[in-house]
């Protein structure tokens, strides 16, 4: 996985720099003293670590929602929005303590949790100390209905297996088999397709999961030809997906099996290569897919840095257009005032219309199935939100 710096977006816009604090106690700022009170924002992620590059593609998106969501001006009803910036490096303890400190400083808004296990630790937390925490890109459907106080700005699993179901059709009676890495984001796909393509498709499902530090995969390649799936599940993130791929093309399995699989972000695209003609995608998100005004704006704002929007882009986007949405309809940090801002709230974001679902605040999106051409994606097909929305998770 290759890391990256802190966005130059963060860095060079003069918005962004009098807005965010890399660490410690965000800089005191001048008011007058009936003036609106400044309002602190925590994002902790990973700007390092496994899932550093996801982190990156997060950050890029929330500068520019940020933008976008405050017309430029980083403030909302006269509150300025001043964010505070925390590395978990995807280790769950340092992300607990980094909130921990945060929310001592009196921080009402947290948001940020790249890893799913990173997000199924602050979601307590922040019910424990009646915060407003926005997770994404977290995929893992436990975060959803978790409680509260608890959002999500991006995709979950069951969205991403509700989208494979489009792709792979008819599976009853059928031996699918999900080759996963050994992690909360694995285990989460491979419940999500037991009860979907499983318990509701009616086919035989079972796991096979792979050590996150593995490097050699022939011998998982065996293993599945021994266990004969009529399609196999492939749910993997970070840098060791080329060497997954070359290994299983090299073995075979593409003979023996019908496989799907989630398309990534954009520095997997080569991974794909030698068996890229070989496969649909499920897909999140990909910079041509979606037709908005807010897909433009995040293009054009990547553009002056020399890059397009990447996968997590529009979580970042999306955290930033709910966080000015809360301050906005709370005046502030009423955190009662700010759920209740957010609950059912139905907006306009990259990806088109979306939804925050008051049950249990999954979050209602247009998904899409693709293909690879030249190593770039080609738009197959638009989901409706509601053909892959999630059964209603009662909060805990």
């Amino acid at each position: 996985m290759r890391k990256r710096s802190l966005p130059a977006l963060l860095l060079a816009a003069p918005l962004a720099a009098a807005l965010i604090s890399t660490g410690g106690i965000a800089p005191p700022v001048a008011r007058a003293a009936d003036a609106p009170a400044p309002v602190n924002v925590g994002l902790v992620y990973s700007k390092t670590g496994f899932l550093g590059g996801y982190g990156a593609e997060y950050a890029d998106g929330f500068a520019a929602g940020l933008e976008y969501a405050t017309n430029g001006t980083g403030m909302v009803n006269g509150h300025k929005i001043v964010v505070t910036e925390r590395d978990d490096a995807g280790d769950p303890a340092k992300a607990v303590a980094a909130a921990k400190d945060l929310v001592g400083q009196g921080y009402k808004i947290i948001a940020g949790a790249t890893s799913s296990g990173v997000a199924l630790q602050l979601a307590p937390l922040a019910a424990e100390n009646h915060i407003l925490f926005i997770s994404g890109p977290a995929a893992a459907d436990g975060i959803t209905g978790n409680n509260r106080y608890t959002f999500r700005s991006g995709r979950q699993t069951y969205q991403d297996v509700a989208t494979s179901a489009a792709v792979v059709g008819n599976v009853r009676g059928k031996k699918i088999l999900v080759l996963a890495q050994d992690t909360a984001f694995g285990q989460a796909n491979f419940k999500a397709v037991e009860a979907i393509l499983g318990t509701e498709k009616g086919a035989t499902v079972s796991n096979l999961y792979v050590p996150l530090s593995a490097n050699d995969f022939a011998p998982f390649a065996q293993k599945i030809k021994d266990a004969k799936p009529d399609l196999l599940f492939v749910a993997w993130a970070g840098a060791t997906g080329g060497a997954l791929w070359k290994t299983l093309d090299e073995q075979g399995i593409f003979e023996v099996t019908k496989i799907v699989t989630g398309l990534a972000d954009r520095a997997s695209y080569p991974s794909f290569q030698p068996v890229e003609s070989k496969l649909n995608f499920l897909s999140y998100y990909f910079y041509q897919a979606p037709k908005s005004k807010q897909n433009d704006y995040l293009i054009a704002a990547l553009k002056k840095q020399n890059k397009v929007p990447d996968l997590f882009d529009p979580d970042g986007f999306v955290a930033a257009q709910m966080i000015v949405r809360a301050i906005e309809k709370s005046d502030g940090t009423d955190v009662d005032k700010m759920i209740a801002a957010l609950d059912g709230w139905s907006f306009d974001a990259p990806k088109g219309r979306e939804t925050v679902r008051a049950q249990d605040h999954a979050m209602l999106q247009p998904m899409y199935i693709a293909k690879l051409s030249g190593s770039e994606p080609v738009l197959l097909r638009t989901l409706d939100p509601s053909s892959v929305a999630p059964p209603v998770s009662a909060f805990h």
